[in-house]
């Protein structure tokens, strides 16, 4: 039986057309769920945060990160405080997520999705 999949991130990013093309070639079903459009909420961020670390999940390599990180106190980071920005600042997440029934993949890597998916 094959575990249903459910990939998290918006539909202009690179990484995030990455992995879905993959999974598309693969013929994987997945669901799709559009950050800008549907959100985020606080216990999916808290349980991600718990299963892979929160630092992980924070993308300090985009342009929201570097607009707000000076507003922020970023060198004294928490789990509380990653997750609050990242619910404040849906692009700050890093792209994609994409959760299985006991696996979460943060970005996109095709030996993952391979994983992922063969189970």
């Amino acid at each position: 039986m094959k575990q249903q999949l459910t990939l998290y991130g918006i539909p202009n990013c690179d990484s995030v057309k990455k992995s879905m093309n993959w999974l598309k070639a693969q013929q994987v079903e997945f669901d799709f769920h559009d950050y800008k459009k549907l959100g985020i909420d606080k216990a999916t961020l808290q349980r991600w945060s718990k299963q892979v670390g929160w630092e992980k999940l924070l993308n300090k390599k985009g342009t929201t990160w570097k607009k707000i990180a000076a507003d922020h106190e970023a060198l004294n980071l928490t789990m509380a405080k990653a997750i609050e920005m990242m619910l404040e600042h849906n692009s700050c997440i890093k792209r994609p997520v994409i959760e299985g029934e006991d696996q979460l993949i943060v970005g996109h890597d095709e030996d993952l999705l391979k994983s992922l998916t063969t189970k």
